[in-house]
């Protein structure tokens, strides 16, 4: 196949983690072609939780929550920025979140997790630990089983939608290419260019970067790269519009600003089935109710399975191939949390060369070891 594109950058993968690099890199001057699957691939960034989580990220391994906090306070100027460039409200809304408690022990065990993280990073670790009078008064609807909560100042939430449209807009108004419906074949490596071979056209880029989540298994084994991703699907209920009762969202139940409610935060190893089941649904719903009987009697107008791409450990995977120079790999299950450092530091570390502290410990070999 002859080559008919020639750019400095190539994404292979148009979802919220692609589009970010991808914006990044165009931000930066690049000249950047994204290649997107089929429609019918799964796509995390279209069951999306839509959470900007921080606390609790990093609990065994400070680097990760170096970068989770990095890329908290890196979201309004983010989201503003996105805004300003497509005219798109991604609808960030950032007051905080909340770990509900239903005991105490829980509760004293969650505190002095943070703590020990703390002192890990050598400061005080943003949260304050609420008991029931104190949460009662910032969200009156918790029902009577919470004793308490965590808040953490740097969570919030967004549209993951709204999110990654605002991406696609903001990425062709740098003069960036989003190519649909390409399936990659071959990666090979020829002197200072990575060639991409697809099933329609031939690619050439100076850099290329693998942002195809659960496909990054087959794409990096093609640059020498191991990539040990699985799925894990988590299944979410959507209500019926209700009046504006949580303002502050918590690690499974969040309202959007249209006023649905959503329910979610299943974990489960079923490897590629995206299906939802009537015993895992009803779980969530129940655990739902008891931290907010509002939900009691509210239509649900729609549910999903979505797949997480989990790596062994759970946490991300940056990492150039030293068989193919100019290749990297980028693999995480926050891709709407981590979307300012990718757009950012991590571009800056494609580019320059100079890998950011939080990500160093980050490559594939750890799992080697």
């Amino acid at each position: 196949m002859a080559l008919d594109v020639d750019v400095d950058s190539l994404v292979i993968g148009g979802g919220i983690v692609g589009l970010s690099v991808a914006y990044g890199l165009a931000r930066a001057g690049d000249r950047v072609v994204v290649l997107d699957g089929a429609d019918d691939a799964f796509r995390a960034s279209r069951g999306n939780f839509g959470l900007v989580w921080v606390q609790n990220k990093g609990l065994t391994r400070p680097d990760y929550a170096r970068w989770t906090m990095r890329a908290g306070q890196d979201w309004a100027a983010f989201a503003t920025e996105l805004h300003d460039l497509t005219g798109v409200d991604v609808e960030l809304r950032q007051p905080g979140g909340l770990t509900m408690s239903f005991d105490e022990e829980s509760l004293t065990t969650a505190g002095k997790k943070l703590d020990a993280l703390g002192q890990e990073l050598e400061i005080r670790y943003p949260y304050e630990r609420m008991n029931a009078v104190e949460l009662r008064n910032l969200t009156p609807d918790i029902g009577p089983d919470v004793v308490g909560a965590i808040y953490c100042p740097l969570d919030g939430h967004v549209s993951p939608l709204r999110t990654l449209r605002a991406l696609t807009q903001a990425f062709k108004n740098l003069n960036g290419e989003l190519v649909p419906g390409v399936s990659v074949t071959q990666i090979e490596h020829r002197g200072r260019e990575c060639v991409v071979h697809s099933d329609k056209r031939c690619f050439s880029a100076g850099r290329v970067v693998l942002t195809a989540g659960l496909g990054n298994k087959a794409l990096g084994a093609m640059v020498g790269l191991n990539v040990p991703v699985r799925p894990q699907r988590g299944q979410i209920l959507v209500t019926e519009r209700l009046r504006p009762f949580l303002k502050h969202p918590c690690h499974y139940v969040r309202q959007t600003g249209e006023g649905v409610v959503q329910i979610g935060d299943s974990k489960e190893e079923v490897g590629f089935d995206d299906a939802t089941t009537l015993a895992e649904l009803s779980r969530i719903a129940a655990r739902a109710i008891r931290c907010f009987p509002v939900l009691k009697d509210v239509n649900i107008v729609r549910t999903w399975g979505g797949l997480r791409v989990m790596t062994p450990d759970g946490f991300p995977i940056y990492e150039e191939s030293r068989q193919c120079p100019g290749a990297y790999v980028v693999t995480c299950h926050s891709g709407i949390t981590l979307a300012p450092v990718h757009a950012g530091p991590l571009v800056e570390w494609m580019q320059k060369g100079a890998t950011p502290r939080e990500i160093q410990s980050f490559t594939s070999e750890r799992f080697s070891v």
